[in-house]
């Protein structure tokens, strides 16, 4: 089985609200920009995996085959992919497999979502319940935003994390969004301006939250020998592989987890699927031998957490970790470069394969300077679905 690169990564802009088209348009724009930058002509393309959460949300059905019939990659084989918060890097993993298997030697991977201010705060909250056990915490009135909340309550009860340590991720991502011509929500903001935003649900304040938007992106993926007969990309710059792969799944109610350990405040599908991702890429230190990592970072709590079940620290560990700079620019392992979700944005279906353009661009050296990661060579990608009752944990690493 052939190894998997990544040639080319593209994004059209995340944004609270784009009017200038649709989620298909979007992905042709992004599409356009990966395939520049992978140095690929499209009609070479074997197959494509097109990733959104809901067809309420896209307001199109089948929108696979639309992408297909507008990117003039027809008759070629296309399959869809959601997985809630976690579509991005389940299309992801689905390509992996795709091409180690054989079945193709290139894919275009493709993910949007209009969930901005162009579609009612009404629908998005129904189709985001949905995503839940419909049967009993929809019925009961639950919601993702109070979930997230209990479990960072429990969280900061147990191991003393605080408001103001949250505070710290909101700050370090929307300041990272600044160098981020794709981002939402780039800003200068203080711990003093998190702490003194509305509340939305306790501990969760406005600045605490990701920032729910419009948006694709797109990554070109392909075997080596494939890159090497059809991407300039691969002739011209640091090659880049895709090198391990894992996912795990969790109880979706959170009084149905195991107690007390993971109970609510830890993300065992999250820590599973690392553990599988780092046994695929023969990591045994992540901290030590990854250089930069995109985590998921639904709210400030949410990031926290996700150092800790990808064994960046130990449990309860990650507020102090964080305060001392070991996962912000010039420490020992930087997270969300890109500005996470909080600062570029979170259009479920592209969020996941947006982290991917940002490793990659992270490894190849090409971040400007404020954001760039120093002799960055391996790099992690961390996205989930509901409150991680799906994970998926993806690593690329640059080999001269």
């Amino acid at each position: 089985m052939e190894r998997v690169v990544v040639l080319g990564g593209g994004i059209s802009k995340f944004a609270r609200q784009r009017l200038d088209g649709s989620p298909v348009d979007w992905i042709v724009e992004a599409s356009m920009r990966a395939l520049e930058d992978a140095g690929v002509d499209i009609s070479a393309i074997d197959h494509s995996v097109v990733a959104y959460e809901s067809e309420i949300l896209a307001r199109q059905v089948t929108m696979g085959q639309v992408v297909q019939d507008v990117l003039g990659l027809t008759p070629k084989p296309s399959i869809r992919v959601e997985a809630g918060g976690g579509t991005g890097g389940a299309a992801l993993r689905t390509a992996y497999a795709y091409i180690r298997s054989g079945l193709c030697n290139s894919m275009l991977v493709v993910g949007a979502d209009a969930v901005g201010r162009q579609v009612p705060a009404s629908t998005v909250r129904e189709v985001y319940a949905l995503s839940g056990d419909v049967d009993f915490e929809m019925a009961a009135g639950g919601f993702f935003t109070a979930y997230y909340a209990l479990m960072m309550d429990a969280h900061m009860r147990q191991y003393g994390t605080t408001k103001e340590q949250l505070a710290r991720v909101s700050v370090k991502n929307h300041r990272n969004a600044i160098s981020n011509p794709f981002a939402c929500m780039p800003m200068a903001i203080t711990i003093e301006d998190v702490l003194d935003s509305p509340v939305v649900v306790s501990p969760y304040r406005k600045f605490d939250c990701a920032i729910l938007a419009d948006g694709a992106a797109a990554l070109v993926l392909a075997t080596e020998r494939w890159a090497r007969e059809h991407s300039l990309a691969w002739k011209k710059r640091p090659h880049v592989y895709f090198i391990g792969s894992g996912s795990a799944t969790e109880r979706v109610r959170l009084g149905d987890r195991p107690q007390p350990y993971p109970g609510y405040a830890h993300f065992r599908a999250k820590q599973e699927a690392a553990k599988m991702a780092y046994k695929m890429a023969d990591i045994k230190n992540p901290v030590a031998e990854l250089d930069v990592a995109e985590v998921a970072d639904t709210f400030t709590g949410v990031e926290l957490q996700s150092y800790e079940a990808l064994g960046f620290c130990d449990p309860g560990q990650s507020g102090p970790l964080l305060e001392e700079g070991v996962f912000d620019l010039g420490g020992d392992l930087p997270v969300n470069t890109s500005g996470g979700m909080i600062g570029q944005g979170a259009p479920p279906g592209g969020v996941g394969i947006a982290q991917g353009v940002e490793i990659l661009s992270q490894l190849r050296g090409e971040r400007p300077s404020t954001v760039q990661v120093k002799n960055a060579r391996k790099g992690l990608m961390d996205i989930h679905g509901g409150t991680s009752s799906y994970a998926v944990v993806s690593i690329f690493s640059q080999e001269d």
